[in-house]
């Protein structure tokens, strides 16, 4: 059947499922169609006229608009996933594609976009990925999924919960976790980092003050303790908190009551407190740093998170969720990270763990336009040559170089040999061939 030539392109346009605009030279909206408005939840009155970066408030709106690239190259741009801000205020996961708009003169006089809504598809490919998730927090190693298995049942109680673990292991995504697992879901979660301010100041976040207290107190003003009410209280770096405060949150952990700088009647404490530290707090207690009595109040229930190099198979499932989040965030259509740089993240020993390795990510999308993330992207500490191999040399025969090798691998993975297996990409045949051999020389 031919297409029928005195069809109105309008009546075309308005029946697609996909989203579409256009927009004039100056970058004003000139048309807008259904689709448009049902994703957008804006309408095509309030659309037109208006610059297209105010309608749509994307991830791309402040230097990497799509249809500028077009109209200044001259090309296209396809299915490339950003996000826009809804009407309603909400975050929207879009694919766009884009071109200029020539007339018949071959003069570019604006520019047209499509855009798709993620949503379900993000939705489904997270129910994919839910294997390897556990509320925000990423991986499926044995140490974590221990964790995992034991975190709803101590999510459920009103138990303080002291979290250990290196600086950059998730302590705060962990302790989110036992908030929204628990009865108090719905009541506010409120973190403190109790190094990051000095006593008294950390005093009065903590507890709040009243009128008078101290002369710039005009007004009285809750604590984090007073505005968690109903919810979780985060005690990040608890072991940096000052001796005279400590006192004070004994007081909260064994009566439930605080009071505020300047108060004279006790406020009822209706949170559960979650604490974290990177320090040895028994060493701590043991020095006179650290009040014994406090110690044992917080210890409750103990959760010890491993180290990033003690769980290195979830580094490939850290790398794609980062890579989701900054292409998102920032806009951009990289695809993933290639082998090689793959290899020189999972072989460096990475001490600031999760973080190191998400600042590692950042800086690589900085450098790296699209495609895949390659060894020139990452900084320049993690492409130079691991301590294992710097140390040792690659001095012997290829027998004796695969036997060093593979029982380093061994050795950074904790001997694990499935994960030794991945990183260097062999066999368990072969890593057993290669573990049983005693290279000449050695």
């Amino acid at each position: 059947m031919p297409f029928p030539r005195d069809l109105p392109l309008e009546d075309v346009f308005a029946s697609i499922a996909d989203g579409l605009f256009t927009v004039d030279a100056n970058w004003h909206v000139t048309y807008f169609n259904e689709s448009a408005e049902r994703i957008t939840g804006i309408t095509a009155k309030e659309a037109i006229g208006r610059k297209c970066w105010d309608v749509f408030r994307s991830s791309i709106c402040d230097g990497h608009c799509a249809i500028s690239e077009c109209r200044e190259s001259g090309g296209r741009i396809t299915n490339k996933p950003i996000f826009i801000i809804r009407a309603d205020g909400s975050k929207l996961p879009v694919s766009i594609s884009a071109s200029p708009l020539v007339n018949s003169d071959g003069e570019v006089i604006g520019g047209v976009e499509t855009f798709r809504d993620l949503t379900e598809i993000q939705a489904m490919r997270k129910k994919v990925q839910k294997l390897y998730h556990f509320e925000d927090i990423v991986g499926r190693s044995p140490a974590l999924e221990k964790i995992f298995r034991i975190l709803p049942q101590i999510s459920s109680s009103e138990a303080t919960v002291l979290l250990l673990g290196q600086s950059g292991t998730g302590k705060e995504l962990f302790a989110r976790a036992i908030h929204n697992l628990s009865p108090r879901k719905e009541g506010p979660f409120v973190a403190v980092n109790c190094g990051a301010l000095p006593g008294n100041l950390l005093e009065s976040e903590l507890f709040g003050y009243k009128a008078g207290a101290f002369t710039d107190a005009r007004t009285d003003k809750p604590g984090r303790f007073e505005r968690a009410a109903g919810g979780t209280v985060f005690l990040d770096e608890i072991g940096e908190m000052p001796g005279d405060l400590q006192v004070k949150l004994l007081r909260v952990l064994q009566e439930k009551t605080f009071e505020p700088l300047g108060g004279v009647e006790p406020v009822k404490a209706d949170v559960r407190i979650v604490a974290a530290t990177n320090r040895d707090l028994k060493q701590r207690v043991a020095d006179g740093l650290f009040r014994e009595d406090l110690f044992y109040r917080l210890n409750v229930v103990t959760l010890g998170l491993p180290a990033l190099a003690e769980r290195r198979e979830d580094i490939p499932l850290l790398i794609d969720h980062f890579v989701s989040e900054f292409n998102a965030i920032q806009g951009k259509n990289v695809e993933g990270i290639s082998e090689e740089a793959l290899q020189l993240l999972m072989r460096h020993d990475l001490p600031g763990n999760v973080r190191e390795l998400e600042n590692a990510l950042e800086y690589a999308f900085i450098l790296c336009p699209s495609g895949f993330i390659q060894p020139e992207h990452l900084p320049e500490y993690l492409q130079a040559p691991h301590p294992d191999t710097a140390d040792n040399g690659l001095f012997g025969t290829m027998d004796q170089i695969k036997c060093r090798a593979a029982r380093h691998a061994l050795k950074r993975n904790n001997g694990k040999k499935m994960a030794t297996c991945r990183e260097l990409s062999i066999s368990k045949d072969t890593l057993r061939r290669l573990l049983a051999r005693t290279p000449m020389g050695e």
